[in-house]
C-alpha cells in the first residue's frame, strides 16, 4: 500500500468523456471487474461519478502492467495514463464513459481489500441485514450512490429557494424538554441536574412558533428529528425534515410558498417541470371518495355511498349499518367478475384486518347477480345500486357496511390492493393533492377523552371556532398535508397564536391547567407577548427521496438506517454502558433484558 506521493487526481473518474481524448489524467478509485486477456489486463475504475475502463498494457507501463496482476476487487487505486477512444467494436454505449479508456502509464496501490462478505452490484438478492452490518460496502453500489447525491440536491435546492424567498435558516435545540404528545420522547439524562432528563425533539414544533413571536418571520431548517415508535418501511427513529414557518400568512400563502419548493426540488433534482396549483380536497372529501387522508389520486376507482340507497332494503347487514349512523358504501372492480372465489376470499382476509367483518361481493353477469347477498335485495335496490356505481356486465362489486371508521380504510385499501393487481397505477406519473380542513379533534375511546388529530398548536378555522364549546369533534382545524402518489410527504397548519385559545384548546384535550403549565408554560407565556398570526409546514426529506428514486423503503435513502428494531447492525448500537457511565447520571439499570440478542 502507498500514500498519494503528490499524486493530484485530474477529474472524477465517471466525467470522463470523448472531449478528454489525448489528455494526460491522473485518476483514483475502486476496483469494480478486473479481466486479464493475457498481455493486456482490463479494470474497471469506480469512483461516485461513474465507472471508466482502465487499461494496463506492458508495452506503455511495464512495472504498472506487472503490479496488475495482484490486484483484486474493491482495491483502492490510483493511476496516471493518457486517454483514448475505445476501438469501435469495443465502445460501451450503456456508460457515461464508454468511448474512452485510459492507457496507464503508472499505478499506485493506495489499500487493498480483504475478501468481500458479498459481491458490490446492483442486482443482488443478499439479505438486507448483512447488507446493512457492511453497510459502507453496499453503499459502494451505484444506484445508492445516485440516491444520496440526489438526497444532497434537494437538500440544497430546498435550503436555495427558501433563503430566495426571505427565510432564516436557524437551528433549534436537540436537548429540549419533554412534553409528550402522540409518540414516545427520546430521553438524555443529566449529568448536572441529577435525576432530570433532557428529551429529543420529535419536531421543532414550539421553537419554530417561538420564533415567530421573536419576530424573525420567515425560518426554515433541514434538521433531524426523534421518535421512540414502532418502525415500519417509512418510519425511523430519526428522520430528517423540511421545516418552514411564516408570520403574517393564511393556509393558502404557505401552500403556495410550499408549491413552489416542489416545482424547484422537482425541477434541479429530476428535471421535471410540475404544473401548479395542485388540487385542494377536504378531508370530509377524500375520505368520502377514496376512504383515506392520503388519496393516490393516480387512477379513478372511487367508493361510492350507497346508504340511503340500501337502507330499509331487507338485507340485515346493511340495514344494520344504516340505521346505526354507519356506512354502507362500495367500489366497483371494472372487469373483475372473472375473480375466483380464492381472490375473493384474498380481499376479504384483508377487509378483515382493517376491521371488517367480512366483505360482500357481487358479480354482474349477463344473467344477472351472481351473489350470496343478491336474494335479499330487490330488483329496484339492485338497480338503483347498479346506476350508482355505473355496473356492466363483467364487473365486481365489493360491499362494506359498519362505521365510517371501519368503512373507509377497508374499501380504501381494497381500493390500493386492486389498482396494484390491475395495474391501473400509471408509471413516471406524480400526482400532487392538498388535503385541507381535518378535523381538529378526534376522540379517543381508550382514553375516554379528545385528542388532537395533527398537534395541539393546531388552530381552529374561523368558522368553527365558536363550535369548540357546544360540537367540539364537529371543529374543522386550518391544517393541510400534501400527499403525493397516496403518499403524505409534508404536513402543517396555522397554529393558534393567541395564549387564552391555546388554554381553551388545552382544557378540551384534558390536559388541566397546572399540567399545560408544566409542560407548555414556556410556549403559553410567550404567546401573551404579541404573537402574530403565523404557520407553517414540514416535509419529511426521507419521504421525499424515497418517492423521487422509487426506492420500496426510507432505509435506502438514509445512509446509516435502523432496524425494525431501532438498532444500528452497523455500529451496534443501542448497547450497554460502563457502569460508571451510570453512577455520573445517578442511573441504575433496574433488570438487565432477557435475550438481549442483537436482530
Amino acid at each position: 500500500m502507498e500514500n498519494l506521493g503528490g499524486w493530484k487526481r485530474s477529474l472524477y473518474v465517471g466525467e470522463l468523456r470523448a472531449s478528454n481524448i489525448g489528455d494526460e489524467v491522473t485518476l483514483m478509485g475502486w476496483v469494480g471487474r478486473r479481466r486479464d486477456h493475457g498481455g493486456l489486463i482490463f479494470i474497471d475504475l469506480r469512483d461516485r461519478a461513474g465507472v471508466a475502463q482502465v487499461v494496463f498494457n506492458p508495452e506503455t507501463g511495464k512495472e504498472a502492467h506487472a503490479a496488475a496482476h495482484g490486484i483484486r476487487s474493491e482495491y483502492v487505486l490510483a493511476v496516471r495514463g493518457r486517454v483514448e477512444r475505445r476501438p469501435a467494436e469495443t465502445e460501451n454505449k450503456d456508460l457515461s464513459t464508454g468511448e474512452v479508456e485510459v492507457i496507464v502509464t503508472e499505478l499506485k496501490v493506495l489499500s487493498e481489500s480483504a475478501p468481500l462478505p458479498f459481491m458490490i452490484e446492483e442486482e443482488t438478492d443478499v439479505a438486507e441485514t448483512l447488507r446493512l452490518k457492511y453497510r459502507y460496502l453496499d453503499l459502494r453500489r451505484e444506484s445508492l450512490q445516485k440516491k444520496f447525491i440526489l438526497r444532497h440536491t434537494v437538500a440544497q435546492s430546498a435550503r436555495n429557494y427558501f433563503s430566495e424567498n426571505g427565510f432564516l435558516e436557524i437551528e433549534t435545540p436537540v436537548l429540549t424538554k419533554s412534553t409528550p404528545e402522540g409518540a414516545r420522547d427520546y430521553l438524555v439524562p443529566s449529568r448536572l441536574s441529577p435525576g432530570n432528563f433532557y428529551a429529543l425533539p420529535q419536531s421543532p414544533q414550539i421553537f419554530k412558533q417561538i420564533l415567530m413571536v421573536a419576530g424573525f418571520d420567515r425560518y426554515f431548517q433541514v434538521t433531524k428529528c426523534f421518535r421512540d415508535e414502532d418502525l415500519r418501511a417509512d418510519r425511523q427513529p430519526e428522520f430528517t425534515q423540511i421545516d418552514a414557518e411564516m408570520s403574517f400568512v393564511e393556509s393558502e400563502d404557505v401552500m403556495v410558498v410550499n408549491e413552489g419548493l416542489m416545482r424547484r426540488v422537482f425541477k434541479d433534482g429530476l428535471g421535471v417541470e410540475l404544473e401548479t396549483p395542485f388540487p385542494r380536497l377536504t378531508y370530509k372529501a377524500s375520505m368520502e371518495r377514496y376512504g383515506v387522508d392520503n388519496p393516490d389520486t393516480r387512477f379513478a376507482l372511487e367508493l361510492v355511498d350507497l346508504t340511503d340507497i340500501v337502507r330499509g332494503s331487507g338485507f340485515k347487514v346493511f340495514d344494520a349499518a344504516a340505521d346505526s349512523g354507519g356506512l354502507v358504501k362500495a367500489v366497483n372492480a371494472k372487469g373483475c367478475a372473472t375473480f375466483s372465489r380464492k381472490d375473493i376470499d384474498t380481499l376479504t382476509e384483508l377487509a378483515v384486518t382493517y376491521g371488517a367483518k367480512g366483505l360482500a361481493w357481487v358479480k354482474v353477469t349477463e344473467d344477472g347477480w351472481q351473489s350470496p347477498i343478491a336474494k335479499f335485495l330487490s330488483d329496484e335496490v339492485k338497480e338503483d345500486v347498479k346506476s350508482a356505481l355505473s355496473a356492466e356486465v363483467g364487473d365486481l362489486l365489493l360491499f362494506s357496511a359498519d362505521r365510517a371508521a371501519v368503512v373507509n380504510p377497508v374499501l380504501g385499501n381494497i381500493r390500493l390492493n386492486l389498482a396494484k393487481r390491475l395495474e391501473l397505477i400509471p408509471e413516471g406519473t406524480l400526482s400532487f393533492v392538498w388535503i385541507t380542513e381535518f378535523p381538529l379533534f378526534e376522540y379517543d375511546e381508550a382514553a375516554k377523552r379528545h385528542s388532537s388529530l395533527h398537534h395541539p398548536f393546531t388552530a381552529p378555522t374561523d368558522a368553527d371556532i365558536e363550535k369548540l364549546d357546544t360540537a367540539p369533534l364537529e371543529v374543522r382545524s386550518d391544517a393541510y398535508d400534501l400527499v403525493l402518489n397516496g403518499v403524505e410527504i409534508g404536513g402543517g397548519s396555522i397554529r393558534i397564536h393567541s395564549s387564552a385559545l391555546q388554554a381553551k384548546v388545552f382544557g378540551l384535550l384534558g390536559i388541566e391547567e397546572g399540567e399545560a403549565e408544566e409542560r407548555f408554560g414556556f410556549l403559553l407565556e410567550a404567546l401573551r407577548y404579541g404573537t402574530p398570526p403565523h404557520g407553517g409546514i414540514a416535509f419529511g426529506l426521507d419521504r421525499l427521496i424515497a418517492i423521487m428514486t422509487g426506492s420500496e423503503s426510507i432505509r435506502d435513502v438514509i445512509a446509516f438506517p435502523k432496524t425494525q428494531k431501532a438498532s444500528c447492525l452497523l455500529s451496534e448500537a443501542p448497547s450497554m454502558v460502563d457502569k460508571a457511565q451510570l453512577e455520573e447520571l445517578f442511573l441504575r439499570v433496574k433488570k438487565k433484558p432477557e435475550a438481549a440478542t442483537k436482530p
